[in-house]
């Protein structure tokens, strides 16, 4: 990663992938059915098992292009490596509760096509469903508040993803600069205890 500045911006691509997947990604929690029994709408079925199959294949095809990036792309600072492993760990479990939301979802679909629409393998099914959709609500909210905050310390990485508010330097708010550096010391510990456990 260039945090010196370098490639402050993601590409355009890399933009539409971000903003357009958020509009499918609301659509899906918008448009969800609320009893199983829908289902027995061959049309609606029809539709369900089209959408989680485009959506499936979305996030993959983004999971795809953007795992090329760096998590803080356009950070004019450093960032410590723990900071950037843990960064890299929620994106990667939301990408997976993002492709666990389709999945699950076929699976109920299936399931009910083979006139299993209640018992074990159905619970397990929707219970997946419910633990994907729920986790996607937890870590897409750290996300937001990660990148709010990023933009709050004025570091860069809001600039190259979000088209407004952009950042022109780092805060320079004194609480904002001592919870910043607290920040920091905190990662570079962790890095140097994981450091000195692997030796």
């Amino acid at each position: 990663m260039d945090q010196a500045g370098g490639n402050r911006q993601h590409s355009v691509l890399g933009k539409t992938f971000h903003w357009g997947f958020i509009i499918l990604y609301a659509y899906g929690i918008f448009k969800q059915i609320d009893e199983l029994e829908e289902l027995e709408d061959s049309a609606l079925l029809s539709f369900e098992i089209a959408f989680a199959t485009v959506f499936l294949g979305i996030v993959m095809i983004r999971y795809s292009y953007m795992r090329r990036f760096e998590t803080f792309m356009g950070a004019t600072e450093p960032v410590p490596l723990a900071h950037r492993y843990l960064a890299k760990g929620i994106h990667t479990s939301m990408y997976l509760c993002l492709a666990m939301l389709p999945l699950s979802g076929l699976l109920i679909a299936g399931l009910f096509t083979q006139g299993v629409k209640d018992g074990p393998l159905q619970d397990f099914a929707l219970g997946l469903h419910e633990m994907s959709a729920s986790m996607s609500y937890v870590l897409i909210a750290m996300h937001v508040g990660a990148a709010m905050w990023s933009r709050v310390k004025g570091e860069g990485v809001w600039t190259s993803m979000v088209p407004i508010l952009k950042e022109d330097r780092a805060s320079r708010n004194g609480l904002v600069t001592r919870i910043s550096k607290l920040e920091k010391e905190v990662f570079n510990r962790l890095e140097n205890a994981f450091s000195s456990q692997k030796e």
